[in-house]
């Protein structure tokens, strides 16, 4: 009775969270196709911040931010985070201020109605094409001389072992940093996997906690590219140091718990 209770409870939430996600969307969609058309890309950001931090708050999960050492809204910065979860770019919208501009892959712009949305808007890529990783790198590059900061998850791909393992970084994001000479950002999102997790051919929303730590800047004023994979090295260990092992990887359906280790419910309040 215990486990058909709990299945019910967890199929009511993921249709409250996924209704809360797309209505949002649907609502604003004919003005986010009008920003796009007429490529005004800053207003349609905004439309998007405001979508995700409304669509958060409807879930009705606790969030914690925690960002160790601010930069100015005005600082262009390299951004770079680890991918566990279809809702990484939510979260980040959320948490970092100032006009982003956001490096994601090619199939999200084939999404249906919301990818021509996210293609005309940010920067997709085809990691397996040389030509599309080389156009995405000038793009971004442009974007960074423009004033607006990028966003980058140097996974690549969603980990298969969100909250455990990263995928290895590709260099891309740091040789970037370190030739148009801005700070990188590391940024650690340890739960994401807990809220929404990466399961083939099933759509899986559980009531979890959030957590997002933007680290403090690493400046790039003196590195040259042969400095870009021990940068690469030192940003994978400090993401990765505020991973959790008790939410580590994709638990069992039936088994679906929340962190409960005591020394993170502190952190988590």
């Amino acid at each position: 009775m215990r486990r058909l209770l709990r299945f019910l409870g967890h199929r009511l939430y993921t249709t409250w969270a996924t209704f809360w996600f797309v209505l949002p969307f649907v609502l604003t969609y004919p003005l986010q196709w009008l920003l796009s058309r007429q490529k005004r890309h800053r207003l349609l950001h905004m439309v998007n911040r405001g979508w995700s931090i409304f669509s958060i708050r409807m879930w009705g999960v606790p969030v914690t931010i925690i960002k160790k050492s601010p930069l100015p809204p005005s600082q262009t910065c390299v951004y770079v985070a680890n991918h566990g979860s279809y809702i990484d770019i939510m979260l980040l919208f959320k948490a970092i201020p100032g006009f982003l501009n956001m490096v994601g892959k090619s199939a999200l712009a084939e999404v249906p109605a919301w990818g021509p949305i996210f293609g005309g808007a940010y920067i997709t890529v085809n990691r397996e094409n040389a030509i599309s990783r080389g156009r995405s790198m000038v793009a971004a590059r442009r974007s960074l001389e423009a004033g607006r900061s990028v966003v980058f998850f140097p996974e690549g791909t969603i980990s298969p072992k969100p909250g455990e393992e990263m995928v290895p970084f590709k260099e891309g994001a740091f040789q970037l940093a370190i030739a148009a000479g801005v700070p990188i950002v590391p940024i650690s999102m340890p739960l994401n996997h807990r809220f929404m997790p990466d399961v083939k051919g099933s759509l899986r929303v559980r009531y979890s906690p959030l957590k997002l730590v933007m680290h403090e800047p690493i400046p790039t004023t003196g590195l040259t590219q042969a400095d870009a994979v021990a940068l690469k090295d030192r940003v994978y260990d400090i993401i990765k140091s505020e991973f959790l092992p008790e939410a580590a990887g994709i638990p069992e359906a039936s088994t679906w718990r929340k962190p409960t280790n005591q020394s993170n419910k502190k952190q988590l309040a």
